[in-house]
């Protein structure tokens, strides 16, 4: 076997792996999960905003920010 047959076989098994995740990325079985998953990070900012507003933490993250400026 030379290095020209194995480089063929190797190519090969690559682009099978390679088109086996395509397949399953684009499968309708996981597309539920994907959907799920694409929505996190905008279920996150929400939780924040809301508990941000009630506990007034905003505030006191710009005045900490103030006192930064003074002990300069």
């Amino acid at each position: 076997m030379d290095i020209g047959t194995f480089r063929g076989i190797t190519t090969l098994l690559i682009m099978i792996a390679f088109l086996g995740v395509v397949f399953w990325a684009y499968s309708k079985r996981r597309k539920k999960d994907f959907d799920e998953a694409s929505r996190l990070p905008f279920a996150d900012e929400d939780d924040d905003a809301t508990s941000r507003d009630r506990s007034g933490t905003q505030e006191k993250t710009s005045s900490r920010q103030d006192e930064g400026d003074k002990n300069s």
